[in-house]
Parts: structure tokens; sequence; C-alpha cells
């Protein structure tokens, strides 16, 4: 068959080779887990382990957790490597720490080493792709930090199979999984990105690990993003912000200032908004162009944003606003890589499109935040307060929100250590657009 009968996607059925285990049953029942009253479950506090990259610690909630399988996921050349090698380093002043490779040998990863100007003591280099010697390793060395580099390298002769198969991917995570619960070591687990955009192949490999994380960034852009899609230990909300250095990553400590343009006067068609990424206010520039068609139907192209939203938001300019762009070809893009799914930079981006069709540019110290509906009204929007903080802490004057956050948003005004900003607000797009004449 190569055609799913249940998702109804082509060329995706692989075959698994099964091994049937026998089992007996009596030893298995007499020492299972018995059941436990909730009242009598006795929790044991454990320390998490900072890895000295506040951006990476954000993002698990704190740092580590002993004995947690973590998955680091991203397209091939995106750094993954490099993180984890520099993770190692700096987590071997704590104790032994492995690094397994099955993709590089071991005079690669020196070389590597050499380049990110790393020289510590306690980090083991391992060139391997059997599970079963890793384990045996991981036993007599007792690391309390494994890297397993990458999962679909690795092979284990419990089944018959190449290396990046399903049934090998999948049993391979298992038994570190084990490994992990059972040593306490925390592991972290490499897996590229499939042409078809999943992680290791099939999503069962998510399934079994604690933390799911993503490496994202553009090909030609030195800054990476590091977001979490799952997490047992902490939010999925947070991101970590890096650049690409000729001597590894660096965390970026001001990650607002990658996410606006370099020029001082922004041209018309230019909005700054705020965005929230778990609990940190990020200020992204977001821009549009409208321009005349050749072609019967307009085209409607947007970077970093959702499209179905942004056609949804140019009805909406038409209809509530009275400024239609529908047969224009109508341009987006977010300044810096930055993926916005929050619904808050609506208003942004209405003003952005409008900017540019009527030819007169926003205030360059203005920002903008608000959700827009389907009647045209502005709706308010979480953490106006933190949003506008942030706003003032760059030096921005003035801000345009809804009208409903302007209770929360008194006490902005004059914050210590900022030059304050104006707030003023708005209860639909027409009154926003009426500051756009009328600034």
């Amino acid at each position: 068959m190569g055609r799913c009968p249940s998702c109804g996607e082509w060329n995706t059925l692989v075959e698994e080779r099964a091994v049937k285990r026998g089992r007996k049953w009596s030893v298995e029942v007499s020492q299972a887990a018995k059941p436990t009253l909730l009242n009598e479950v006795q929790l044991e506090e454990r320390p998490r382990l900072p890895t000295s990259h506040p951006e990476f610690d954000r993002v698990l909630g704190g740092g580590l957790v002993p004995g947690s399988v973590i998955l680091l996921g991203g397209d091939p050349g995106i750094g993954k490597s490099t993180l984890a090698l520099q993770l190692a380093s700096r987590l071997a002043s704590a104790g032994p720490i492995l690094y397994g490779s099955g993709e590089e040998s071991l005079a690669q990863l020196k070389l590597r080493a050499q380049r990110l100007g790393i020289d510590v003591d306690n980090l083991y280099l391992l060139a391997e792709t059997e599970t079963e010697a890793i384990e045996t390793r991981v036993k007599e060395l007792g690391p309390i930090f494994l890297v397993v580099d990458s999962i679909q390298a690795m092979t284990t002769a419990a089944l018959a199979g190449a290396a990046g198969s399903v049934g090998q991917v999948r049993e391979s995570a298992a038994r570190f999984q084990r490994l992990a619960k059972s040593e306490g070591v925390t592991t972290l687990i490499i897996g590229h990105v499939t042409k078809f955009g999943t992680l290791a192949g099939p999503r069962t490999l998510e399934h079994i690990v604690d933390t799911v994380l993503y490496f994202e960034g553009e090909r030609f852009r030195q800054y990476r993003i590091l977001r979490a899609v799952k997490n047992r230990f902490g939010s999925t909300n947070e991101i970590g912000l890096f650049e690409m250095t000729s001597r590894g990553l660096v965390d970026i400590e001001n990650p607002s200032f990658i996410f606006l343009s370099d020029q001082t006067e922004r041209p018309p068609g230019a909005a700054v908004t705020v965005v929230m990424e778990g609990t940190r206010p990020l200020l992204v520039e977001v821009q549009g162009l409208t321009a005349p068609t050749p072609f019967p139907s307009p085209q409607r192209v947007t970077t970093g944003f959702p499209h179905h939203r942004f056609a949804m938001l140019l009805a909406v300019l038409a209809r509530r606003g009275g400024i239609s762009a529908l047969s224009l070809d109508t341009y987006l893009n977010v300044v810096g890589g930055i993926f916005i799914e929050e619904p808050s930079c609506d208003l942004a981006v209405l003003l952005a499109v409008a900017s540019s069709l009527k030819d007169r540019k926003l205030p360059d110290d203005l920002v903008c935040f608000g959700e827009v509906g389907l009647g045209g009204e502005v709706r308010a929007a979480a953490q106006a307060g933190l949003r506008l903080r942030e706003a003032a802490r760059l030096g921005f004057s003035k801000a345009l929100i809804p009208k409903r956050n302007l209770g929360e948003v008194k006490g902005v005004t004059g914050v210590t250590g900022v030059t304050g900003i104006e707030a003023i607000g708005v209860r639909s797009i027409r009154e926003a657009l009426e500051y756009l004449r009328n600034p």
C-alpha cells in the first residue's frame, strides 16, 4: 500500500519488524508496583542543574532535571551539535560528561571543540552507533549528562533494520529513556527534521521523551530561536534566543533589538508591536506593502505571520475600516525571522497595510498592539503593563492600545529607570485609523 488509510498521505507507510518477547507473568505480577494513595505520596526535592546558558535554562524552566530525557530537533546544519557540545563543556565542572556521537569521529569532535575554544576536563567523547555499547559506557562511567548525536544514527541489536528506520529510532530512544530513569543521568538526544517536517520520522519519538525542543533559524541569518513544544517540567511558552558566532552560540541579552529594523526613521508601511513569548515581551517590527497587480487574482504573501489570518484582517480592514486592499497585491513581513501567532499583533498588521496603502508613515516613537475582531473592535491584550514597560525601556513614547487596557496601565508612565510612555486607547479599527490620519 502506498497510501495510509488513516491520514490519507502517500508514501508514509514504513515496514517495521517486531520482535516477540516471552514474558513470565508470575514474576512480573509479584514485582509490580502497588497502588498508592495520593495523600501518601512523598515528594522528593530534586534541584535543577543550571547550564550557564540563561536562554537554555529559561526554555527548560530553570535548568536540567536529573534523569530527564530531552529531544533537541532542528534542520541539519542549524547548530544542534554546537549547542550540545557547549552545554556539555559548561556542565563538566559539576561531574563527568559523556558525548556519544554516531555521525562524527573523535578527530572531528576535537576540531569543533578547538573552534569553540573548549578545553575542559571530565568531558568524555565516544564515537559509537550501537545503543547497547553506549549503555555499557554510561554504567561504567556514571556521567551526570549524556549527549546522543544523533538518534537517527543509532542502532540496537534487538531489532533488524537499518539505522534511521522507524523501529530503530523508537527502540533506541526507549532504551535511552529507561537508562536515564534507572541511572539518573540527564540525556540530550539530537534528532534531525526530515523532509516531511517531522522530527526523526513519525511523531512516536516525541511521546517517549520528557522535553521536546526545536532549534529554529534562517539559513542566511546568524540568529537562532530555541522553542519548547513539550515540557513535563516547565512551560512551553518560553523561547531562547542565541546568536551564532565564530566562537559558537552566544545568549542574546536584549532580544528586542534583533526584531527591529536598523532604520531610525521608518518608512510608510512599518509598524512596531509588542508580542509576548511566555513571560518575555519582544518588540517586533511589522512591514506591509501594497502594489497594483498585473494578474486577475491579487497575491497575498506573508513571512512570519499566518496566511489565513492575514486574509481575514484584510477583509476586516475593507469592511469595517473603509480602506480596501483586496484588489491589490499585499505583502507582509515580520522583521528578524520570528513567526508571530499571537493575535495581539492584529492592530499593527492593519496599521502597516493602511500606512502603505495611504503612503502615510506612522510616528517613529509609536508602538501598538491589540486583537481585532470581525466586527472591527479592538480587544484587550494580556499583560499590557509588561508590554508597555518594555516599549518605554527602548525609547518609545506613545502606545496605541485597546481601550479596556487603559485601566491596568495607569501606573506605567513614570516607571523608575525608563522615560515613561503615553497610552492612547482605541475601541475600534476606525478609531485607530483616525489616529493614523491625525497623529
